[in-house]
């Protein structure tokens, strides 16, 4: 008996739930009122532009944070380990690391590579113009690969020949323009010292960063340049600047290294020595929540209104179901599924319209920025699968709870009232 029980009961509940999609069917493919029709319509545009403005929004801000991360990042590395004092001028205190630190550091899971620098501050001076700028010293253990990417002229540094190499010279295309300096071009730096001190360099290759504080302060050469002028040992470095592998993982790293060096030092993350940047990329967080906050808005009052003016249409239907013995929650359940029909008709137009622009700038760069004020030339784009789907079940599972409420609109309704509402 029990068996038999259950078993009717299981086909009770696959006859509600057939019931309640065919009717939400026929109510939301085949219904000719023309009123409901247009709200239908206008709730499935605003699900659609609503989910294409969220998927863009988080694409753009995430593109934007990576792409000007990566550019600090391949300029400066992650962790800068400098000498620790008080000085705060262009100008690096030396020091020399113990060759088992610094193996140990280079060794460290967390550690991609590290090279020394130093940086000097000088003047460049051209026939016509003088422009004040900083040197920094790099050498043969440098990693190029980030300036090979920003190259527009020229090569970078050959320290095959270390002779030559101490004349070559990176610039920016920023300082290049000012100056009016092309490759293969030569000039004067001087640096002011207790002796004014002047060394000629030779323009091998011009750089575009697209970061203004960078492009119009620095210049690339030869370490072994200022440590002559400084009259540093042969083992003394300005700094370190260290790559980590997973970015995620910096403070983890951060600390690893800092076990393994002495008091006298001190190891900096990249987002506290450029701290500006970093601060306003972590406010472009807060201006993607209020668009996703608001546009969620948009998608749930629409699909409310619509939602209302389907129940109050269908009031006759309702009257009907209920003097047949339907509860109030099987029919809401008919309206809820209507709403879902809507909702995800709305959110796979969404997806098509949002990933579909979203994949036109990635790959065409169709939308121009003014890199002066943005640090780059087009909009970027990362589109990320996980995101699209939390996006979208988000939006899907916020708009059904809500429209819970409005649905209990049925319930209000007297069946004797509903079958004589015309």
């Amino acid at each position: 008996m029990e068996f038999f029980a259950s078993l009717l009961k299981y086909k009770k509940t696959v006859y509600s739930l057939n019931l309640t999609a065919f009717i939400a069917q026929r109510i939301t493919f085949k219904s000719k009122r023309t009123f409901s029709r247009l709200s239908v319509r206008i709730a499935i545009l605003g699900i659609m532009l609503s989910l294409s403005v969220m998927i863009l929004a988080v694409a753009v801000v995430k593109g934007f944070k990576t792409e000007i991360r990566e550019k600090i990042r391949g300029f400066s590395g992650d962790i800068i380990l400098i000498k620790y004092n008080l000085n705060s001028s262009y100008e690096n205190s030396p020091f020399a690391l113990n060759a088992d630190t610094l193996k140990k550091i280079k060794t460290l899971p967390e550690v991609q590579y590290a090279h020394p620098y130093a940086i000097k501050p000088g003047i460049i001076n051209t026939d016509n113009e003088v422009e004040g700028v900083v040197l920094k010293g790099v050498d043969k253990s440098f990693n190029w690969d980030f300036f090979k990417k920003i190259l527009v002229q020229g090569k970078v540094i050959d320290f095959s020949d270390s002779l030559a190499a101490r004349k070559q010279i990176l610039i920016s295309q920023h300082i290049a323009n000012r100056l009016n300096l092309k490759v293969g071009d030569d000039f004067l730096m001087y640096f002011v010292q207790e002796n004014l001190r002047r060394r000629p360099f030779k323009i091998v290759g011009i750089y575009d960063m697209g970061v203004e504080e960078i492009d119009k302060t620095y210049v690339i050469g030869d370490l072994s340049i200022i440590k002559r002028l400084n009259n540093w040992k042969e083992n003394e470095v300005g700094g370190y600047e260290i790559r980590v592998k997973n970015f995620d993982k910096l403070e983890h790293a951060n600390n690893q290294i800092s076990d393994n060096i002495n008091f006298r030092l001190r190891s900096f993350l990249i987002t506290e020595w450029y701290q500006t940047i970093f601060q306003w990329l972590s406010l472009l967080d807060i201006n993607t929540q209020v668009i996703l906050i608001l546009m969620l808005a948009v998608a749930v009052i629409n699909m409310i209104s619509a939602l209302l003016i389907i129940i109050l249409e269908r009031t006759n239907m309702i009257g009907i179901l209920k003097a047949l013995g339907s509860s109030n929650w099987s029919i809401q359940k008919i309206f809820l599924s209507n709403a879902a029909y809507l909702i995800g008709l709305g959110l796979l137009l969404g997806n098509l319209l949002g990933v579909g622009l979203g994949l036109l700038q990635q790959y065409t760069h169709f939308f121009e920025l003014d890199q002066a004020s943005y640090y780059m030339t087009f909009v970027p784009v990362q589109l990320e699968w996980l995101d699209i789907l939390l996006l979208n079940a988000g939006t899907l599972i916020v708009c059904l709870l809500v429209l819970i409420i409005p649905s209990m609109l049925v319930t209000r309704i007297s069946p004797v009232k509903a079958i004589a509402f015309k």
